[in-house]
């Protein structure tokens, strides 16, 4: 049998793991001397970088267990695994930002909101009963509003540095965000002894690092 697979978000959320993981006593290495590989032995585990969207496709389609993923993608792309775990790490908001010194909710014109997550921009502004466009972003959102495309962004946030220096503000915090651990329902039957070994281990590691 395959090692447990864990799926990890490239990038921030990798620096962080890779500290969370040596908390927990297991051997880093190969995670920190990558070059290009992309599948990692980590102690017992088999560690998969993903970019975060794929990190929830492998763990739904059951070819990795466990994933380690920003609260923001699960939101924007939820779909049938376990979120069991709150690591409270990569914290930061999903937030409603626009031009300084301007009042975004005067007036009766249909908003138009420049963002890369338009599932979490359509329920917030559900919430609020309020008629808007959303105008999908791939790059920096922060440019819709200064090349006059979008009334506001909805971002996520964690310092407002960006903001600051292309005059936008956070008009309203919408939600916060963190990484989760998710497991892979299949997997949380087949496996639940090792799994729970993992979450628990992950939980000691946790408060070692607060």
């Amino acid at each position: 049998m395959r090692p447990i697979r864990i799926a990890l978000t490239k990038g921030r959320l990798e620096k962080k793991s890779v500290e969370l993981f040596t908390q927990m006593g297991l051997d880093c290495s190969a995670l920190i001397d990558k070059g290009r590989r992309l599948v990692l032995p980590v102690g017992d585990y088999e560690v998969v970088l993903a970019k975060a969207a794929d990190v929830i496709t492998y763990v739904e389609h059951g070819v990795c267990d466990i994933g380690i993923v920003g609260k923001d993608t699960i939101v924007e792309h939820s779909s049938d695994f376990y979120e069991v775990t709150d690591l409270g790490i990569g914290k930061c908001d999903f937030a409603l930002a626009g031009p300084k010194g301007k009042d975004f909710f005067a007036g009766y014109n249909v908003k138009r909101i420049a963002t890369k997550y338009p599932t979490v921009a359509r329920n917030y502004f559900e919430g609020k009963d309020m008629d808007i466009r959303i105008i999908k972003i791939e790059g920096s959102v922060e440019l819709a509003p200064l090349l006059d495309l979008a009334d506001a962004i909805v971002d996520i946030v964690e310092t407002g540095t960006t903001l600051k220096e292309n005059g936008l503000e956070v008009i309203e915090k919408i939600m916060p965000i963190s990484a989760r651990v998710i497991v892979n329902m299949a997997s949380m039957k087949l496996r639940k002894e090792e799994i729970e070994k993992f979450l628990n281990d992950v939980e000691v590691a946790k408060e070692k690092i607060k």
